[in-house]
């Protein structure tokens, strides 16, 4: 029988199946033990997070004050550690040619009506002119799986011009990459090439239901692809983005399995995973949600997000348009700090109009509001929009960045920083109604921003971009 080995570099060993069913168990066998739950929530308002057993406690927990109470100390650590920014970004698809047989994915290569796209270099710089058009400074790339179609050398070309395209006020200033599993060489490439996060989906954890769902191609391997982030590590890629596609499987292993891999990252590399990302399965070209028993609900996506915060408090946390705006606006302060806004999953969406029978997209959107309507409507739940990206571009990251969230002093930096790229935007994108409130905004923040020089510097540095300066960071 494998045993469970959090330090082990075996997928199978840090991502235990016993490990796994046993947490389970033991979950659903104290659901509603109120000491051990109290005690769980008492301890976790430390900040130092829970091991997934105790976490697994909390998912299962039937006590309706309990859950709430749960609920008000997930907002408290994400204000803590977060404070009211939202950052913003937006994906950008370069192909959707692919050689796996992801059965929940059109991408996938049985899939003989849906069209295949790739970008040529000329073709991106207009997305990206497009999606700097709209105020992005943030992007994730998204390809398909194919070595001939997409090889590593077309997305380090894609990245290089992506960081090479000044249009007008606008630049891409952190390029964070989600494509396949590969190998220590390649990923020390996209190192080189200045990528943010590398983020890889596992879908779900458990080993036999992920075989299934990837029936052929490379995405079959189930080792190669959990130990992916170990050889990202490796490589010295130090921010890592995992999730769990939710609705694939049963929604309590994979959340288990999800935090393991987090304590996996964080005890055998030192640095555990910069993002969670939370998505749910969503209709697409000739998927249907339906066909998958294990959907969830809104209630059980709340609590999931919520216990993720208290248990990783100091990960960032990505909810996609994916959700609808009703559901995006119950987790923002449950523990999410980055969305995507005025996001298209099409290969070209940006620049293109698509017909229904040109659709390249990977899946349905849910929030289709333009990127000044998500601006405006975060800016009325009394939220900064945060365009920043100081802290890859000033060597914040990895364990530098974990070390500064983990003691609470990145709010020091990020404060400021989501005040003058809001700012940014304020003057080069945003409608005349979200421009008001984005000024009454910074107004208001600047006087939370407690250290008196950082309070002046920024103050004057937000007049500068009044004045048409750009792109000043602490």
């Amino acid at each position: 029988m494998v045993k469970y080995d959090v330090m082990s570099p075996k997928a199978e060993e840090f991502i235990n199946d016993a490990e796994i069913l046993d947490t389970l168990e033991y979950a659903k066998a104290n659901k509603s033990n109120r000491s051990l739950i109290e005690g769980l929530i008492e301890r976790a308002a430390d900040c130092k997070g829970l091991t997934h057993r105790e976490a697994a406690v909390l998912l299962e927990c039937d006590q309706p004050d309990l859950n709430e109470k749960m609920f008000k100390l997930a907002k408290k650590i994400k204000l803590q550690f977060y404070g009211n920014r939202i950052v913003m970004f937006a994906p950008l698809y370069l192909s959707n040619y692919c050689i796996n047989s992801c059965v929940y994915c059109p991408y996938h290569r049985q899939n003989k009506h849906i069209a295949r796209e790739k970008l040529t270099q000329k073709q991106i710089e207009q997305e990206v002119i497009a999606l700097q058009d709209m105020g992005h400074k943030r992007l994730a790339l998204e390809t398909g799986e194919d070595p001939e179609k997409n090889p590593i050398e077309y997305i380090l070309e894609s990245i290089k011009t992506i960081y090479g395209i000044k249009h007008k006020n606008g630049a891409i200033r952190r390029v964070n990459v989600n494509i396949a599993a590969t190998t220590v060489e390649n990923y020390k490439k996209l190192k080189d090439a200045g990528i943010g996060t590398y983020i890889l989906f596992q879908e779900t954890y458990h080993k036999k239901n992920y075989e299934k769902l990837h029936p052929a191609g490379p995405k079959h391997d189930y080792a190669y692809h959990t130990e992916a982030m170990d050889r990202a590590q490796d490589a010295g890629i130090d921010d890592v983005g995992c999730g769990v596609l939710f609705g694939l499987n049963m929604y309590r292993y994979d959340f288990v399995g999800l935090l393991m891999h987090a304590e996996h990252l964080e005890a055998a590399k030192g640095v555990g995973p910069h993002t969670i990302s939370v998505p749910r399965i969503r209709p697409a070209d000739d998927i249907d949600p339906e066909t998958f028993s294990n959907a969830i609900s809104d209630e059980i996506f709340q609590k999931i997000v919520a216990v993720i915060r208290i248990a990783v408090p100091y990960t960032g946390m990505i909810i996609s348009t994916r959700e609808s705006q009703k559901t995006r606006e119950k987790v923002l302060d449950l523990g999410v700090s980055q969305i995507s806004g005025a996001s298209s999953t099409a290969v070209g969406g940006y620049v293109k109009k698509e017909a229904p029978e040109d659709n390249s997209a990977q899946f349905d959107v849910n929030d289709n509001r333009t990127l000044d309507e998500v601006v405006g409507w975060l800016l009325d739940m009394g939220y900064i929009p945060s365009f920043c990206t100081a802290c890859y571009r000033e060597g914040r990251t990895g364990d530098r960045f974990m070390s500064l969230v983990k003691h609470s002093q990145i709010g020091n930096c990020c404060h400021p920083n989501a005040l003058m790229t809001l700012k940014e935007y304020l003057m080069d994108y945003a409608s005349p109604e979200t421009r008001a409130k984005g000024e009454a905004m910074i107004e208001k923040e600047l006087k939370n921003i407690p250290k008196e020089k950082v309070r002046e510097v920024c103050t004057r540095h937000i007049q500068e971009i009044a004045d048409g300066q750009r792109d000043f960071r602490f």
